[in-house]
């Protein structure tokens, strides 16, 4: 034991003494000495990157030169005499018949002098439908330097009357001034008012005309023995009509349609009406407003007539 003891401390010994620092000095490892530094040397520009350069500056001239010939060419649609409204004859108007020629013109008055590219077309179509008689209107540009009115006008298909005066109406309720020197044909409808909203008047003539297309399926013609329309009450649609009897037939009698059925009730009123007079003498007027009942109105003004002579 005491050998063992001995040894170790003797191991312990040579070991301490090997491991002495002032021994260490000289015989330091290499690798935990400090290394210069190794220098990294950087090029400036490589072949690649002059290439990405040259590049960039060719797109750069590019995009000036295109910008450039922008700019310029905007200054010229905007600003060359070619491009300019000068004249009013630069103007083409389409479909007009009742509309002038020269209310259209009035609208492009503001116009004169600018580039037709500066003019702002659906505000001037706009302008143009509110003209009664447009119904719609298309505004075109023609390059360099016209411009393409096409005109829808409206169609009346009845004369109004507010008063004395006489004034025509179309399917939409719009009113519309009689034009000068055209001779036209309509029945007067009455019942409307200006005060009516356009929206309340076109229903009311929608079913004006749905009436007349309808009279037109029993017998051919009929819309033009119509004189007068009453459309004050949307449930009883009143006419004034001739050749109820025949087609030469003069004498006007007063028929109430009601609401709807307007083909049905008058194939019967053609169908019966000289049976009706045969047996109640000159009728004057013929209600058809009730279901399955006919309501007749003798003229008393003709059996007068006939007694006093």
């Amino acid at each position: 034991m005491e050998r063992v003891k001995s040894i170790s401390r003797g191991a312990s010994a040579a070991d301490a003494e090997s491991y002495r620092p002032e021994l260490l000095g000289e015989d330091e490892p290499r690798y935990l000495r400090r290394q210069k530094p190794v220098e990294i040397r950087r090029k400036k520009f490589s072949g690649r990157g002059w290439l990405f350069y040259r590049r960039v500056l060719a797109w750069s001239v590019i995009g000036v030169a295109g910008v450039s010939a922008a700019v310029m060419a905007g200054r010229f649609l905007l600003y060359a005499p070619q491009m300019l409204l000068l004249k009013f004859d630069q103007v083409e108007v389409i479909g007009n018949h009742i509309v002038s020629r020269e209310a259209v013109l009035q609208q492009f008055a503001r116009d004169g002098g600018h580039s037709v590219l500066r003019i702002p077309l659906a505000a001037r179509r706009a302008a143009l439908e509110e003209i009664p008689w447009i119904e719609s209107a298309t505004v075109q540009r023609i390059l360099p330097n016209r411009i393409r009115v096409e005109l829808t006008e409206r169609t009346p298909i009845a004369f109004f009357r507010s008063g004395t005066e006489l004034a025509l109406v179309d399917v939409h309720g719009v009113i519309l001034d009689r034009p000068r020197g055209e001779e036209m044909q309509f029945p007067v409808v009455t019942g409307l008012s200006e005060g009516m909203s356009r929206e309340e008047r076109g229903k009311r003539m929608q079913t004006y005309q749905e009436f007349l297309k309808n009279i037109e399926l029993v017998r051919s013609s009929s819309s033009d023995r119509v004189s007068e329309v009453d459309l004050a009450n949307p449930k009883d649609l009143r006419a004034v009509m001739t050749g109820i009897a025949s087609p030469g037939d003069s004498q006007a009698v007063t028929i109430h349609f009601g609401q709807g059925d307007f083909t049905g009730k008058y194939r019967m009123v053609v169908e019966n009406f000289t049976q009706w007079q045969a047996s109640n003498g000159r009728v004057q007027s013929v209600d058809l407003q009730y279901s399955r009942q006919v309501v007749l109105n003798p003229d008393t003004s003709a059996t007068t007539a006939a007694k006093s002579r």
